[in-house]
């Protein structure tokens, strides 16, 4: 049974960092393109950054140059590094797969595994 548990959210005055983690168990992780998403209430869901088998990587332009993704392949984990946090940061966080091994995205395979979810909160 494939597994992503995530860990790192909390509270963060603006302009400071935060990490998070997202750890998966039950797949090889490296196969995978991984990301992170997050949510508002009120508001569509927006991709916030993700990584291919390959090493590709992408960032929304609101993230663009604060936030750093990485993969430590070894301990199957994956990692969020959030810099120069801003309130609009706030949300809950999410990592999820793809749903086929592969340089795939998520158009063309639907989505696989989800974390539970962790919330951020950028706030003095």
């Amino acid at each position: 049974q494939v597994q992503l548990v995530q860990s790192g959210g909390g509270l963060v005055q603006p302009g400071g960092s935060l990490r998070l983690s997202c750890a998966a168990s039950g797949l090889t992780l490296d196969r995978y393109t991984i990301g992170w998403f997050r949510q508002t209430p009120g508001k569509e869901r927006e991709r916030v950054s993700c990584v291919s088998p390959v090493g590709n990587t992408y960032y929304a332009d609101s993230v663009k140059g604060r936030f750093t993704i990485s993969r430590n392949n070894a301990k199957s984990t994956v990692y969020l590094q959030m810099s120069s946090l801003n309130p609009e940061d706030t949300a809950v966080y999410y990592c999820v797969t793809t749903n086929r091994a592969g340089t795939y995205y998520w158009r063309e395979t639907g989505f696989g595994s989800w974390g539970q979810g962790t919330q951020v909160t950028v706030s003095s």
